[in-house]
């Protein structure tokens, strides 16, 4: 089973983009001006940009490609204007093919706006949203659309509220630890191809494409539908990526960890991930191990390492300064 990465659209030579039409539904805006050709605009920036300085006439570093925003303070600045240089002032930022503006707060159009926004196609867009708020919400949401992303081969769970990424070669038993732990009531996300984005440097996002989204493949069976078998309480659409865990054929050459010190980490699109090797062989119990490497995980994020307490404990027993329980 396989599948393309999903998301935002691939644009030759820059990356990703989002189609304006997407942007609209998402944030329930308003289109003020028909005649624009909505459907042939797109987002290619997270950020966004208020233009004060432009309305005032400084453009040096001003960046045409941003979403453009019209709060209270640029609204109010225009005002200031008569109708002549007002429309000279619109027209000097809509020349430069801006994609789109939004007017927030409901703020009421010049008529002069609309008329330079038909002339130069660019969409005039509204909503009753606060300034600060709807930026803050686009930014947000525009750095998951864009982010940088691969496809990986593995298999994507929540398991007690930690997104496990679990990989290793084809055939190696994936999927079929990912379908006992469903069993034992952690959340599924992906199977086979799991989209990975980096929306910041701390943060990656693990989903699954839409064509095989909450499928899982098991050799000897077939394709299954998690959500159909399991219930919705079983499924998640995304999942930050926590811990990664590999598995492989054991090898009896190889001296695996024992002690868990220091953390082992995978790169991801240039961001760290904590990982475990786990070794297979005939009785091991993946599902099990796989619960106690996210426990494990959690319990560190929360302050307690178990490997480094045991290593005090036994420094402190070499340095005489411990009395021992008989039963430890």
């Amino acid at each position: 089973m396989s599948a393309a990465t999903g998301g935002a659209f691939d644009t030759p030579g820059s990356g990703y983009f989002v189609p304006l039409p997407t942007v609209i539904q998402e944030f329930k805006l308003k289109l003020l001006t028909p005649a624009t050709d909505v459907e042939k605009k797109s987002l290619v920036r997270t950020n966004i940009n208020r233009p004060g300085l432009q309305l005032a006439g400084f453009f040096d570093y001003f960046d045409s490609n941003r979403l453009q925003i019209i709060g209270m303070v640029e609204h109010t600045f225009l005002s200031c204007f008569d109708e002549k240089t007002r429309c000279e002032k619109i027209s000097r930022i809509f020349q430069e093919k801006i994609p789109a503006v939004v007017v927030c707060r409901g703020l009421e159009v010049f008529a002069e706006m609309l008329e330079v926004a038909e002339k130069y196609d660019v969409p005039i867009l509204q909503t009753d949203s606060a300034t600060t708020d709807f930026i803050s919400e686009v930014i947000r949401w525009m750095k998951v659309q864009l982010a940088p992303r691969i496809s990986m081969h593995g298999c994507l769970l929540d398991i007690y509220g930690v997104g496990t990424l679990i990989i290793g070669e084809s055939g190696i038993g994936k999927s079929e630890t990912a379908l006992e732990l469903v069993k034992r009531g952690h959340r599924f996300i992906a199977d086979d191809a799991v989209e990975v984005r980096r929306v910041s440097a701390e943060t990656l996002i693990g989903s699954c494409p839409a064509n095989i989204r909450y499928f899982l493949e098991l050799r000897g069976i077939g394709i299954i539908d998690i959500m159909q078998m399991f219930g919705v309480q079983s499924i998640k659409p995304t999942q930050a990526i926590e811990l990664v865990i590999k598995l492989e054929t054991w090898d009896s050459a190889r001296i695996y960890d024992r002690i868990g010190a220091p953390d082992e980490y995978t790169e991801i699109l240039g961001n760290n991930v904590n990982s475990h090797t786990i070794p297979i062989r005939p009785g091991r119990p993946l599902a099990m191990l796989c619960e106690a490497a996210a426990i494990n995980h959690r319990q560190k994020k929360m302050g307690y390492n178990a490997a480094e307490v045991l290593t005090e404990r036994v420094m402190n027993i070499f340095a005489g300064s411990l009395n021992i329980p008989d039963h430890f």
